[in-house]
């Protein structure tokens, strides 16, 4: 089965917990900047005896989770936002983890007011749908009115308010359906992506195979190929041969995609480069184009090869 987000086991234990009538509380990362172990959206929830999702880890996220069980205890419903510093030498919000960078970390006890908010939150993430929360100290836990274009939103202040879009934030479509998109696929699917797997080809096994894509499409062909750019949209082409990654690449080539790139040899994708610069691509079109792809392990297996692809993939998401 397709993979769902990451968060969905929070939510889930959050839901479960308000059905059963036990206190529970959200702790959400709602800005984080420089080497911070929890980046912005990381969630969990605690209850008396359980917890399911991570700020960060550490002793910071120990404390947290034994600050939210006491207040719980207490009967304490009231909101908590603080920011947790993670050098040594801060005067004050230490975390006590010297990571160099900081986080925003907001504790909401859950009310049982919350539930109908939190099953729609678990159902949509459960079939990947679209939409988006919202939380602030003014309006509560709620669904949000629209879906905002960034992400995560937050704004700071006494009237603070935070948001996230539901679903995945960012989306790999692999250009071809064969054993490296599978063995792809199969990795990605734990890496935060929405999958999507398109071919040219009828009964294709490895298509059929490929469950761990969220989207898989036969095309009638190439020509008339159809990727939505994306700052957040990942392409990666890897079709039956040079002549079907060509007339991908056609389409493809000059949009504004947060990453585009060619399986195959040095000699291959040189003389893909060379054939479009002759057609007319530009250089600048041809020099977002990354091939051979993959960093290089001296991969030779399709597993292999979508290790090497995957960790490129991950360096360019992490490095922007």
């Amino acid at each position: 089965m397709p993979a769902t987000p990451r968060d969905l086991p929070a939510w889930t234990l959050a839901a479960a917990a308000l059905r059963a009538g036990q206190p529970a509380a959200l702790l959400c990362v709602v800005r984080s900047e420089g080497s911070s172990p929890g980046r912005q959206g990381f969630k969990m929830t605690v209850t008396a005896d359980a917890v399911a999702g991570s700020i960060g880890g550490g002793i910071m996220e120990h404390k947290w989770v034994e600050l939210a069980r006491l207040r719980l205890r207490e009967g304490n419903y009231t909101p908590l936002l603080r920011p947790q510093i993670h050098r040594r030498e801060a005067p004050a919000d230490r975390s006590g983890m010297m990571c160099a960078g900081e986080q925003e970390v907001l504790l909401w006890p859950l009310r049982p007011a919350d539930l109908p908010v939190l099953a729609a939150i678990e159902a949509a993430l459960q079939t990947v749908g679209d939409g988006a929360w919202e939380v602030s100290e003014a309006n509560g836990l709620r669904l949000a009115s629209a879906v905002p274009v960034d992400f995560y939103t937050y704004q700071p202040g006494p009237a603070w308010r935070y948001g996230e879009r539901l679903g995945f934030r960012d989306q790999l479509t692999i250009v071809g359906g064969g054993h490296v998109s599978l063995a792809l696929s199969r990795l990605a699917s734990q890496l935060e992506f929405a999958i999507t797997v398109l071919d040219d080809r009828a009964d294709l096994p490895t298509l059929d195979a490929n469950h761990f894509a969220h989207h898989r499409q036969r095309v009638a062909s190439y020509d008339t190929l159809v990727v939505p750019p994306s700052p957040h949209q990942y392409v990666v082409v890897m079709t039956v041969g040079y002549r079907t990654d060509a007339v991908a690449l056609r389409r493809l080539l000059g949009h504004p995609y947060a990453y585009l790139g060619v399986m195959g040899s040095a000699t291959k994708v040189a003389e893909l480069r060379r054939v479009l610069a002759e057609e007319g691509f530009s250089g600048a079109d041809l020099a977002g184009l990354r091939g051979p792809i993959g960093v290089p392990i001296h991969s030779r297996t399709p597993e292999e090869i979508a290790v090497s692809v995957a960790a490129e993939l991950i360096a360019v998401r992490n490095s922007r």
